[in-house]
C-alpha cells in the first residue's frame, strides 16, 4: 500500500468553515499512520505557528502552506466578477517558500481584498519560489473551466501555472467526495494532467477529523451563513465524506490512479521549513549621528535624573543620591547587557511624543513601573525607589520571556501615538496584533440552538445553567445540578450541549488585540504574515506567538481617566494656572477622608460597591494603604482583606514565622500581598537571586509541579544555610505556592494607585471641575450622569442647561456651577460648536437668535442642529419663547444662508449695502409651551430635563420605601454582570417615555415600554394575558408604578416582565377608583399537591372545562408565549377528548406554576 499524506486541510482558523482543532490534528495524523500533514486554511495563516507546535510535539512532521483566493483579472479590480476568486493550494517546501508564502498572504489584504483576500497572477509570479502548488478543490480555476466544457482553456491555465512554479512544483489535485460535479471532472482531470504532462496528487479536502463530526461542522458554517440546519446541509457539503481519511480509504477511492497517492508521500519528503524561536528581532532607534543606543539611553536617562530632582520631584533626605545612582547604573548595565536600550528608547520617544502634545499619559502600569530608568526618562511617574518596587520583577538576567513597557494613553487620542510610530518607523514595520473572539461557552449554546432552530426560551434556560464566570466549560458546568438535570432529562438539550461542546473555544472572528503594536527593524512582511480588519492592518499571528518568535511588543492602552485628569487640571488652570496634577501632595488628610468613608464613585479603581466597602472598614490613611486595597480586592487576594484590616487596627496581632519575614511584610500588615514579597522572600530566607526568584514565582503561578519539586529542596536547603528550621521553611513554601498564582504586581498596582489618588484628590478638593470632566467622559450614558448630577448636586453645585452664550463644548464650570456642554445635545456636531465657540470669542456674545444666525451661516449651519439647539434651552437667555423660535427657525435659517450666498456672488455693491441694514427677525405671537412640553422637547434634545422633571409632582409615592430606582438594576458588579437575579421581583415607578404596541402570530396585542425615573430607563414588556386589562394605562407620558420580574438575556440590560401596574398617584392625591392591576400572582413554593417540574418528562396533559372557557384562554396565553419542544396533550371535559397541539411548550417551573394557578394543579400532569 502507498503512504500517503493529507496535503489539503482546514483547521478551526479556516473560521467557521473548518472544524479540525489545531491540537486534534497531529493526533490524527499519528493514529492514521501518517508521518506528516499539511494545513492549508482559507487565505490565511493564524494557526500556521500554533500547528507547528502541535505537530511537533506528536513527532509529525508539519507542512506550512494555504488554500489562497486567486483573482479572476488583476487583485485591484474590484467589481463585479471579481468577487468570485479561484482557489488554489500552496505548500511551504522550505524557509524561501515560507517567505514569500507570507508575502502572498498579506498582499491577498493589503492590496487585493474584495469579499476575500486575493492574490492575482502578477503576485504569484513574483513569489513563487520555494512553493509547491496544487489545483486546488472545485472551486480551483482549472475544475471550474472543465465543468463549463473548456477543456482547452483548463490546459492554458494549467501549462500557465506550470511555467510560474516550475514542471515539478505544480500538481493536478483530484478529490472525490460523492459530489456529482468532482466524479464529472475526474476523468477530465486526468486527461488534462497526460496532456500536459503535469504529475496528478489525490487529496480529501479535510474539513473535520472524523466522519460523525459531519453534522458539528454543517453548524459551524450555518452560524457563518446565519442559517438553520433543517434547511439542509451547508452548499458544497453535501456528503459527510470531508474528514480525516484513513491511507486505507484513499487507496480504496484513488489507488487506480497511478502516482496520486504516492505524490503525497513525495510532496512532504521535499518540504522542510522549520520556524526558529530561538532569535530575537528588536527593533532599531535612529540615535544621533555619533551615538550607540546605550550611551544616548545613559545621556537621556542622566538628563532625565537631573530634571526631577530640578522639579522638586526627587527628595534627597529621604533617599540618598548614592542610592538613586547605583540603582540607576545597575539597570542601565542589565538594560544594556540584555539589548534592550532600543527599546527603552522607542518607548521614551513616543511617550515623548504624546507628552509634548498635550496627549494625557498614564503614570505607567505594569511591571514597568519598577524601573528607575523608567521613571528618569519620563515614560512612569512612578519613583521605584520612594515605592520600594523590583526592577527585577521586570527585567533581569535570567529572565527567559521579553518585558514589555505597557502605556496607557487618553482613549480618545490613542490613535495619534499609533500614528505617529507609523510615521516615525515606517508603515511597513508597525502594526497592530490580531486577537481571536471564540466561541464561549453560552455564546457556543445561543449559537447552536438559533441553527438547530430550537425555542429561544428553552435555549435560554439552558444557556443561564452556565454559571457567568470566567473560564467557565459545558463540560464544568455539567458538573452543577442545573445543567446536569436539563441535559439529562431533554434528548433536544442533549444534543445542544454535545454540538456546543463540539465548537465551543472555537476561534469565531478575529479582532483587534486592545493594546498591542508591534515594531520591526524590517519590514513586517519578513517575519509574519499580515491582515486587515476594518481597515486597519493587523498582524495573523496573536500576541503570544508574536512573542514566541522574538518579536518585540509594545502595548498601547487607551485608558478614559486620563482624559478626565487632563480634561479637569484644564479647567483648574484657568482660574489656577499653577496647577500641576503631578505636583499634589501625597499625604492629603481630606483626600484619605473622603476615600475612607467610600465617596469613591467617579474615583479610578476605587468605584465599585464592594471595593467602597472595603476602603470603609480599612479606613486608609496613607499611599501604601492604597496600594494594598488596588491589590488585594482581586479573586485570591480578598480572602486576607480581613486579615489585613484586623492587623491594621490591631498591630499587636500581627505575627511572623520567622523574623526574617517583618521586614518584609511589614507594611502589608504580615500579610503577603504582592509578588515582588515572593521574590524578597526567596532572596532574603534562601538566597536566591532575584532573578532566579521570579523564575520560581512563574513556576508557582502556572503550578508546574516539576519545577516546584526541585525548587523546594532548594528552598529548604537555602533556609537552613541560614539558620532557618527546615519545618517551618516547608510551611512557608506551601503557602507562597497557594498565593503565588494570585498574588499581585506591586509595581502596577503603585501606579495605578497614583490616578486613584489623583482623581480623589481633584474630587475633594476641585468637585466642579473634576465633576465637569466626569460628565463629558460618559456623554451617551444617561443613567451615570444622572448619578453624578445627583452626587455633585449635594455638594451645592448644579448643573446648568445649556446656554448658547455660556456653553462650551464640553460641561464646563461656570461660577459655582457646571454649565452642560453642548457637545451632550443630539444631532450636534463638534465641528459646528466649536466655530460657535471660537465665533463667541472673538465677537462677543450673540446678541439675539437671527445674529446666531447670521455668524453662524458660514459654518455648517443645518435645521437639525438648530432644532436640537432650540429644543435643549440653549436660546432661552435671548428672549424668545422656544414656541416662537421653532416656528420660524427653518425660515429664518434658509434668509440667512440666502444673504450669505448673495453676498458671496457679489450681487449687492458696496453703496446698497451701506444703505440696507439687516433686518429684525419677525416672531409669531405665540404663548410659550406648557411645562410638560418644555420638558418632553429638553429630554427628546439632551436626555435630560432641566426646566423640572415629569416626575416632581410624584415625590411621596416614589418615595414610599417599595420602588426600586431603575440605576439599582442596571448596576454591574467587578465582572461585568448585573447584580440583579433573573426572575427577580421588583417595583418600578417613572414615566412612559416610548411605546410600541405588537400583534402577536395569534392575532394578539401585546407592548413594549420604556419607563423612565430620574436615574434611568427600563424596557418594559406586556405580554397578551394582560394586556387587554392594562391597556388603558398605555399611553406615552403616562406616570406609573410597575411591578414584574426582571428577565436578563445575554449582552442586553435587564427588562421587566409586567405583571401589575398602577398609575402614580401625585403628592396630596390618591386614586381610589384605579386600583392596581395585577394579573400574575407573586411567585409562591409549590405546594405538595402541585405538580413536580421534572426535566425528563416528555408530554405535558392538561385538562380544562371545554376549549371555549376562560380558563382555557389564559392557559392558551402562557403556552403561545413559551412555545418550546414539549408536545402538549389538552383533555376536553365536554366532549370527553384529548387535543394535540401542533406546537410544543418551553416548560419550566415557573411557567408549570403559572398553568397550575390558572388550571388548578389536579389538572396539570406531567409524564
Amino acid at each position: 500500500m502507498a503512504e500517503f499524506v493529507h496535503l489539503h486541510l482546514h483547521s478551526e482558523y479556516s473560521l467557521l468553515d473548518g472544524a479540525c482543532r489545531i491540537r486534534e490534528i497531529p493526533k490524527r495524523a499519528k493514529e492514521c499512520g501518517h508521518s506528516a500533514v499539511a494545513l492549508t486554511d482559507h487565505g490565511v495563516m493564524y494557526g500556521a505557528v500554533s500547528f507547528y507546535n502541535a505537530c511537533m510535539e506528536e513527532g509529525i512532521r508539519p507542512i506550512i502552506g494555504c488554500e489562497v483566493y486567486v483573482a479572476p483579472r488583476s487583485r485591484f479590480e474590484k467589481n463585479g466578477r471579481d468577487s468570485h476568486p479561484y482557489h488554489l493550494i500552496l505548500l511551504c517546501e522550505n524557509e524561501i517558500g515560507y517567505r514569500n508564502l507570507i508575502k502572498l498572504v498579506s498582499a491577498g489584504f493589503t492590496e487585493g481584498f474584495y469579499m476575500k483576500p486575493r492574490v492575482d497572477m502578477e503576485l504569484l509570479r513574483a513569489h513563487s519560489e520555494g512553493l509547491i502548488a496544487l489545483s486546488a478543490c472545485l472551486a480551483g480555476q482549472i475544475p471550474q473551466l472543465l465543468l463549463q466544457g473548456d477543456f482547452e482553456g483548463a490546459c492554458r491555465t494549467a501549462r500557465e501555472f506550470s511555467s510560474v512554479f516550475g514542471k515539478d512544483h505544480f500538481y493536478i489535485e483530484i478529490q472525490d467526495h460523492g459530489l456529482t460535479e468532482q466524479q464529472q471532472i475526474l476523468p477530465l482531470l486526468v486527461q488534462l494532467a497526460q496532456t500536459c504532462d503535469l504529475p496528478l496528487v489525490a487529496t480529501n479536502d479535510c474539513h473535520y477529523l472524523r466522519r460523525s463530526d459531519a453534522e458539528m461542522q454543517a453548524v459551524l458554517m450555518c452560524i457563518q451563513t446565519n442559517n438553520q440546519l433543517s434547511g439542509g446541509r451547508p452548499f458544497g457539503f453535501e456528503t459527510d465524506e470531508f474528514y480525516y481519511k484513513s491511507t486505507e480509504e484513499m487507496e480504496a477511492l484513488f489507488g487506480a490512479y497511478p502516482g496520486a497517492l504516492e505524490n503525497t508521500a513525495r510532496i512532504a519528503e521535499r518540504c522542510h521549513f522549520d520556524f526558529d524561536f530561538s532569535k530575537t528581532y528588536l527593533p532599531k532607534f535612529p540615535c544621533p549621528a555619533g551615538l550607540t543606543a546605550p550611551g544616548y539611553l545613559r545621556t537621556l536617562t542622566e538628563n532625565g535624573f537631573a530634571a526631577r530632582v530640578r522639579n522638586g520631584l526627587i527628595d534627597f533626605a529621604k533617599i540618598p543620591e548614592a542610592e538613586y545612582r547605583a540603582r540607576m547604573e545597575y539597570e542601565l548595565s542589565v538594560i544594556e547587557k540584555m539589548g534592550y536600550a532600543d527599546y527603552f528608547l522607542i518607548v521614551q520617544d513616543y511617550v515623548g511624543f504624546a507628552k509634548s502634545k498635550k496627549i494625557p499619559v498614564g503614570p505607567g502600569r505594569g511591571s514597568g513601573a519598577g524601573s528607575i530608568v523608567a521613571y528618569f526618562l519620563g515614560i512612569t511617574d512612578v519613583d521605584s525607589l520612594a515605592f520600594d518596587l523590583l526592577f527585577e520583577r521586570f527585567l533581569n538576567p535570567e529572565r527567559v520571556s521579553m518585558p514589555d513597557i505597557d502605556m496607557d494613553f487618553c482613549y480618545n487620542r490613542r490613535d495619534e501615538v499609533i500614528r505617529y510610530v507609523g510615521e516615525r518607523y515606517g508603515q511597513d514595520h508597525v502594526s497592530q496584533i490580531v486577537t481571536f473572539n471564540t466561541l464561549a461557552a453560552r455564546a457556543a449554546i445561543r449559537d447552536v440552538g438559533r441553527v438547530l432552530g430550537m425555542p429561544y426560551q428553552e435555549v435560554d434556560a439552558v444557556a443561564k445553567a452556565i454559571p457567568r464566570e470566567p473560564g467557565v466549560t459545558i463540560a464544568g458546568a455539567l458538573k452543577l445540578p442545573d445543567l446536569k438535570h436539563l441535559y439529562e432529562g431533554n434528548a433536544g438539550v442533549k444534543r445542544l450541549g454535545d454540538l456546543s461542546m463540539a465548537l465551543e473555544g472555537m476561534p469565531r472572528n478575529v479582532s483587534i488585540h486592545a493594546a498591542g503594536i508591534v515594531i520591526t527593524e524590517n519590514p513586517l512582511t519578513d517575519y509574519l504574515p499580515l491582515s486587515q480588519s476594518n481597515g486597519v492592518v493587523i498582524t495573523q499571528y496573536d500576541m503570544d506567538t508574536v512573542a514566541h518568535l522574538g518579536l518585540l511588543k509594545f502595548d498601547f492602552l487607551g485608558l478614559r481617566y486620563l482624559t478626565i485628569i487632563r480634561d479637569a487640571e484644564v479647567q483648574i488652570q484657568e482660574t489656577h494656572p499653577e496647577f500641576d496634577i503631578e505636583k499634589i501632595p501625597l499625604d492629603d488628610e481630606d483626600t484619605y477622608r473622603l476615600i475612607s468613608q467610600g465617596a469613591t464613585s467617579g474615583v479610578f479603581q476605587l468605584e465599585s460597591g464592594g471595593m467602597r466597602q472595603t476602603l470603609m472598614n480599612l479606613v486608609p490613611n496613607c499611599f501604601d494603604d492604597i496600594v494594598a486595597a488596588i491589590a488585594l480586592y482581586r479573586p485570591g487576594p480578598m480572602e486576607s482583606i480581613p486579615k489585613f484590616i484586623e492587623n491594621r487596627k490591631h498591630p499587636e496581632k500581627i505575627t511572623y514565622k520567622i523574623p526574617q519575614l517583618e521586614p518584609i511584610l511589614r507594611s502589608t500588615r504580615g500579610c503577603v500581598v504582592y509578588q515582588e514579597q515572593v521574590m524578597q522572600i526567596f532572596r532574603e530566607l534562601a538566597g536566591y537571586t532575584f532573578g532566579h526568584a521570579d523564575l520560581v514565582r512563574r513556576a508557582m503561578a502556572k503550578k508546574k509541579a516539576s519545577a516546584l519539586s526541585a525548587e523546594r529542596e532548594a528552598f529548604l536547603a537555602g533556609c537552613a544555610a541560614n539558620g532557618i528550621d527546615t519545618g517551618v521553611a516547608g510551611e512557608l513554601f506551601e503557602e507562597l505556592s497557594g498565593f503565588a498564582n494570585y498574588a499581585f504586581n506591586k509595581s502596577h498596582a503603585a501606579a495605578y494607585a497614583i490616578l486613584s489618588y489623583r482623581t480623589a484628590y481633584l474630587k475633594e478638593h476641585y468637585a466642579k471641575e473634576y465633576f465637569a470632566a466626569l460628565l463629558t467622559s460618559e456623554l451617551g450614558n444617561l443613567p451615570k450622569i444622572a448619578t453624578y448630577i445627583s452626587e455633585v448636586s449635594k455638594r451645592g453645585v448644579r448643573v446648568l442647561p445649556p446656554d448658547i452664550n455660556e456653553s462650551e463644548v464640553n460641561f464646563h464650570v461656570s461660577g459655582d456651577h457646571i454649565r452642560f456642554g453642548l457637545l451632550a445635545l443630539k444631532n450636534v456636531g463638534r465641528l459646528f460648536l466649536e466655530a460657535v465657540v471660537r465665533d463667541r470669542a472673538q465677537h462677543g456674545p450673540f446678541a439675539s437668535f437671527d445674529d446666531f444666525l447670521t455668524r453662524m451661516a458660514p459654518y455648517d449651519l443645518n435645521k437639525r442642529q438648530v432644532e436640537s439647539l432650540i429644543k435643549a434651552g440653549a436660546f432661552d437667555n435671548l428672549g424668545v419663547y422656544r414656541s416662537r423660535l421653532l416656528a420660524v427657525y427653518e425660515t429664518l435659517i434658509d434668509q440667512a444662508q440666502s444673504d450669505r450666498r448673495s453676498n458671496i456672488t457679489g450681487q449687492m455693491d458696496m453703496f446698497a449695502a451701506a444703505q440696507v441694514e439687516s433686518p429684525t427677525a419677525e416672531y409669531p405671537n405665540l404663548p410659550e409651551f406648557g411645562m410638560r412640553e418644555l420638558l418632553t422637547q429638553e429630554k427628546e434634545a439632551t436626555g435630560m430635563y432641566f426646566s423640572g422633571h415629569m416626575l416632581d409632582g410624584y415625590s411621596a409615592a416614589l418615595d414610599d420605601g417599595t420602588v426600586t430606582e431603575i440605576r439599582d438594576l442596571m448596576e454591574k458588579d467587578e465582572t461585568d454582570e448585573f447584580t440583579v437575579k433573573d426572575r427577580q421581583r421588583v417595583k418600578i415607578a417613572g414615566i412612559m417615555t416610548a411605546l410600541t404596541r405588537k400583534t402577536t402570530k395569534k392575532d394578539e396585542q401585546m407592548a413594549f415600554f420604556t419607563l423612565e425615573d430620574r436615574y434611568g430607563e427600563m424596557e418594559c414588556l406586556v405580554f397578551p394575558k394582560i394586556y387587554e386589562t392594562v391597556s388603558p394605562m398605555l399611553h406615552t407620558e403616562a406616570v406609573l408604578a410597575v411591578e414584574g420580574y426582571v428577565t436578563l438575556r445575554e449582552d442586553e440590560n435587564p427588562k421587566l416582565i409586567v405583571s401589575a401596574m398602577s398609575p402614580l398617584p401625585e403628592n396630596g392625591k390618591s386614586i381610589p377608583h384605579a386600583p392596581a392591576v395585577k394579573v400574575v400572582t407573586e411567585e409562591k413554593p409549590q405546594s405538595g399537591n402541585s405538580p413536580v417540574f421534572r426535566p425528563d418528562a416528555r408530554i405535558l396533559y392538561l385538562r380544562v372545562p371545554s376549549l371555549s372557557d376562560e380558563k382555557w384562554r389564559k392557559a392558551k396565553n402562557i403556552l403561545d408565549i413559551f412555545d418550546g419542544t414539549l408536545p402538549v396533550s389538552v383533555y376536553d371535559s365536554t366532549d370527553k377528548t384529548y387535543h394535540k397541539l401542533p406546537v410544543g411548550f418551553a416548560c419550566s417551573p415557573y411557567t408549570l406554576r403559572e398553568l397550575s394557578e390558572i388550571l388548578g394543579a389536579e389538572n396539570v400532569v406531567l409524564k
